[in-house]
């Protein structure tokens, strides 16, 4: 039965048994009516507490269990049907505000797409997602849900990502600009080459987060059930003492009755489970409330660089031309034009930077990728060739220490261009938050040369870098750090860093544009292109851990407060379970802070 169900029952148990009494002056039915649910409710509770002491862990229903026993035995059964309904309502409430917290997390399963329209040639035609192919072409109009991950290659139209990135302001998608999976397309029909399968888009991907971060239990919330320890033994000593001294069991069950376990039950719990929806607005999917323990209390962190550190994409640094045939304008604008449509490693570096420098680029036909050499494409009524030295017929080739493209017009070479990574503008300034945040070492590793890492890592304020690290050999790194750095983070983006997000201590994945094995490996998924969610993402943790121990001592406090006055009789037993209401409503009042952004 669920706690909603149980809640109404016994208000209804409690409505029956008042008019058993007040209108029919029957209080014997009265008492057996509660006492026969209080009965039930209490072997409920009972299996309860077996499973949870089985599952090695200490829970507080004994509390509860004992204020009903001992309020049913001196005949207090009004103190008895008010402790149901509160421990029944407090349950409900924490249902209601778990649900609540984590909507935005849900809404994704909500509006999952489920059809998509391929063109072949003239004929458009429905299917399921499933059916889709990498290298269809499908139709997104106005309005629909993108179905899979994709390129635009015929159209224009904004788009909102707001429910993948947070981002709430619609983006412009051009031709060649990346779709991702559930995000809405606006008023214009767009022209979509798929580049990734249904089971693996950004949405399925997010939707398997989303389904992980729903019902695993947080070490601090097992921490709280260990303060009901102390907490028990304080209310049996404080109710045995006023037993002892007032020879009147009533003042026991009255003492009870004001211990309310349920600051430990809900606090930590409804404010974990809020500081995820809150992480989940700021762009940040959190699997479960273990991962925000150990974000706040995270001493190391460690990044990739390359997609994580800077953008994982390069710039055009240098246009060479080795003719006097062709200027560098030139040049650049028909690789630019020859690389519009090509699904080749550095063609977005070109395109991006032909639009950024407005150059009026030419249509593109013919295209042809040759695997592992280059494009061949006819621009501007000239065949061009962009690849690979020897594929564009330069004599000589540059070292390894420089990344490069070679370009040939009208079957003759006429020059390269080279490329250089692009640091994040926001890099330097998210480490520093984080050394403002607590965060003792921060460590680069990468696969790419020593002397680039010290390079970037100087530029950012990284203290510690590892370089030309294989995947076993992060993991290693990672491994052999101290106890005093831990927890770890570590922040990737790459297929190659799914190793080591899985063996840190907490694996953050930039899921915006990384693969779906680094986002299935982490612990939290950044949605949003911004390393800054980093920072954000242990300050937001902090923040929620902050409040849910505040939440259990408040709680915690009031209760002893509660305990000692009602130990001098002042609280009579159903005066006492009413107050004990307003402490349940208290302390989870205080846990849903940790939902708003301060």
């Amino acid at each position: 039965m669920s706690n909603i169900k149980k809640f109404f029952l016994t208000v209804m148990v409690g409505i029956i048994a008042l008019i058993l009494e007040f209108g029919f002056q029957q209080n014997q039915w009265a008492f057996w009516l509660v006492s026969i649910i209080g009965g039930i409710m209490t072997i409920s509770m009972l299996i309860g507490m077996i499973k949870t002491l089985r599952s090695g862990k200490y829970g507080v229903d004994i509390l509860a269990v004992t204020a009903i026993v001992a309020t049913l035995m001196v005949g207090d059964y009004w103190a008895s049907l008010v402790v149901l309904i509160m421990l029944t309502g407090g349950d409900s409430l924490e249902d209601y505000a778990s649900h609540q917290a984590s909507r935005e997390l849900r809404s994704l399963l909500d509006n999952s797409p489920q059809v998509a329209h391929r063109i072949d040639g003239e004929e458009i035609t429905e299917l399921t997602i499933e059916e889709v192919r990498v290298g269809d072409l499908i139709l997104v109009k106005p309005g629909e849900l993108v179905p899979v991950d994709g390129r635009v290659v015929v159209g224009e139209s904004f788009v909102d990502e707001s429910s993948l990135t947070g981002e709430s302001k619609p983006i412009e998608k051009k031709m060649n600009d990346e779709l991702m999976s559930g995000s809405v397309n606006g008023d214009a029909a767009l022209r979509v080459k798929v580049t990734k399968s249904a089971q693996d888009s950004q949405y399925q991907t997010l939707v398997k987060l989303v389904k992980e971060s729903e019902a695993k239990p947080a070490h601090f919330v097992r921490l709280a059930d260990r303060y009901a320890v102390p907490f028990t033994i304080t209310a049996y000593i404080i109710g045995g003492v006023a037993w002892f001294v007032s020879k009147d069991p009533v003042r026991f069950a009255e003492v009870l009755v004001v211990a309310s376990p349920c600051p430990l039950i809900l606090a930590a719990p409804v404010a974990l489970v809020a500081g995820m929806s809150r992480s989940s607005r700021n762009g940040i999917v959190v699997k479960t409330g273990t991962t925000i323990e150990k974000l706040a209390r995270a001493k190391s962190i460690a990044f990739d660089k390359t997609g994580t550190l800077t953008e994982g994409k390069l710039s055009v640094e240098e246009i060479h031309v080795d003719t006097t045939e062709v200027s560098k304008e030139e040049l650049i604008t028909y690789a630019a034009s020859g690389e519009q449509e090509s699904s080749h490693i550095l063609a977005r570096s070109l395109v991006a930077y032909g639009k950024a420098n407005q150059l009026a680029l030419f249509p593109v036909t013919e295209l042809e990728e040759i695997t592992g050499q280059g494009i061949q494409a006819k621009v501007n009524g000239k065949t061009i060739r962009v690849g690979k030295a020897t594929f564009a017929g330069a004599t000589s080739e540059l070292t390894n220490e420089k990344t490069a493209v070679y370009v040939s017009l009208a079957d003759q070479y006429v020059g390269y261009i080279t490329f250089t990574d692009i640091v994040r503008k926001e890099s330097a300034n998210t480490i520093t938050e984080l050394n403002k945040l607590g965060i003792k070492k921060t460590i680069m590793l990468t696969g790419d040369r020593q002397s680039i890492a010290d390079r970037i890592a100087n530029q950012v304020g990284i203290t510690e870098v590892h370089a030309e690290c294989l995947p076993a050999e992060k993991i290693d790194v990672l491994k052999t750090l101290k106890e005093q750095d831990r927890p770890v983070v570590m922040v990737g983006d790459g297929v190659n860093d799914a190793p080591a997000l899985a063996v840190a201590d907490i694996g953050i994945a930039m899921g915006a544009h990384g693969s779906t094995a680094a986002s299935e490996s982490a612990d939290a998924v950044i949605l949003k292109d911004d390393l800054s969610r980093v920072s954000a993402a242990i300050h937001l943790s902090q923040d929620t851990m902050r409040i849910a121990r505040q939440s259990v001592l408040i709680g915690l406090i009031i209760c002893v407060i509660l305990m000692l006055i009602a130990s001098t009789g002042v609280i009579p037993a159903l005066l006492g379970a009413a107050l004990q209401e307003v402490i349940d409503t208290v302390s989870i009042l205080s846990a849903l802070r940790a939902r708003k952004d301060q």
